[in-house]
């Protein structure tokens, strides 16, 4: 029964992640009339997005920290398809410097999970490091994304300073009437691993293609593990560091 109860609550909160695949699936194989297909992803997507605020699936609170990370994964994607790390190929009217619109999207769902896993499963840290260190680390990081274009790629670096930073950091989570706990640093490694996996998929489907799947769709490098892995910090720093700052303003209210 726990293990029911945690995996239906992991569904529930993975809604718009599965939702942008369905999405991705049907454009793929289905000629959509009159709308590009990257256009018709993104109406999609926005249309989806309204029902679950809307539906009350999504509050106001998590809305803004899904169109934060909206515009940190448009920004980092505008760059990375300069670089030529990856392309979108089709065309469409909602592509800016040759990036679809829809792609902050999938940056987005990363936090739509993070943000309805946290609720569902009333989670909760301990040890959380000096904010002062976890928000350096974290725009360490992203910025490591951009420079390591030009200059020494430090992420074996900042994977060895996360593992020293929230060293003693532990996440609560509770499934009906029990409070489990798990090392932070293995809550990173998870959703490095399971996004992955969605970015496996994701290609397969055309969402993007990385240079060496231009002609013929291939697996993509475990190499990218370590990315996820990163990804993963910045998203969970950013949402705790937005709870903190959320709980501290409700206790000063009461």
């Amino acid at each position: 029964m726990q293990l029911l109860h945690f995996g239906y609550h992991q569904a529930m909160s993975c809604l718009f992640p599965v939702i942008i695949f369905a999405t991705l699936a049907i454009s793929k194989w289905v000629e959509i009339p009159f709308l590009a297909r990257y256009d018709f992803i993104l109406l999609v997507l926005l249309l989806v997005q309204v029902a679950m605020v809307k539906s009350g699936l999504e509050s106001i609170d998590e809305l803004k920290v899904i169109c934060m990370f909206h515009l940190i994964g448009l920004a980092m994607e505008l760059y990375k398809v300069h670089m030529g790390s990856w392309s979108y190929p089709e065309f469409a009217y909602s592509k800016i410097g040759g990036v679809p619109l829809y792609s902050g999207f999938m940056y987005a769902s990363v936090a739509s999970f993070m943000c309805q896993v946290w609720r569902r499963l009333k989670m909760d840290l301990t040890g959380w490091p000096h904010p002062f260190l976890a928000i350096t680390l974290g725009a360490a990081i992203y910025f490591n994304f951009f420079t390591h274009h030009f200059i020494v790629d430090f992420r074996w670096w900042l994977t060895a300073a996360v593992f020293i930073v929230f060293l003693r950091t532990k996440i609560y989570y509770t499934v009906r009437n029990t409070t489990y706990t798990m090392p932070l640093t293995i809550a990173f490694l998870l959703v490095g691993f399971f996004v992955w996996l969605a970015e496996n998929i994701a290609t397969f489907l055309d969402a993007w293609n990385y240079p060496n799947q231009q002609d013929v769709w291939r697996m993509v490098g475990l190499g990218k593990l370590s990315s996820w892995f990163l990804l993963a910090i910045i998203s969970v720093i950013i949402v705790a560091q937005l709870k903190v700052i959320k709980a501290k303003q409700t206790k000063k209210h009461t």
